[in-house]
């Protein structure tokens, strides 16, 4: 027979139930900025330093969000919140940037034009990720 969880211990799982398909997406978002960040710093870093150094950023954000939301924990939760929170300011500026100054930005990254390459989906996860956290936040307990 399942007991129910007290709430406290409910809100403390943010690896479960929709935050599984969350998980998912950063990892799959951590495996492709990954790989398209090595492949241009390796074959084409003198044609836009700048872009490439902020793909391999969006890179390492992804990948720390992906851990620190899968993991348990109060320090997860604030470096899953702090991982997310990066993302979220990062497709801000270098969305805007590459709208603004799009000569500061000759190459696309995952976060050009608020994730346009993406379908926006740079854009939206951050705010689904502060939101999933947010829900399942510690408890002051």
């Amino acid at each position: 027979m399942n007991t129910p969880q007290p709430q406290s211990e409910t809100r403390n799982t943010r690896n479960t139930g929709p935050g599984r398909l969350l998980i998912a997406v950063y990892g799959i978002f951590a495996l492709a900025t990954t790989a398209r960040a090595a492949f241009q710093i390796a074959t084409k870093f003198d044609t836009a330093p700048l872009a490439y150094l902020l793909s391999a950023l969006s890179a390492v954000v992804y990948i720390v969000a992906t851990v620190s939301l899968a993991r348990r924990g109060d320090t997860s939760y604030k470096v899953s919140v702090a991982a997310v929170g990066v993302e979220l300011i990062g497709v801000l500026i270098v969305g805007a940037l590459s709208i603004f100054d799009s000569q500061a930005f000759p190459a696309d990254t995952v976060w050009s034009g608020f994730g346009k390459g993406y379908g926006f989906v740079p854009l939206i996860l951050p705010v689904l990720g502060l939101w999933w956290l947010y829900r399942r936040r510690p408890s002051a307990s």
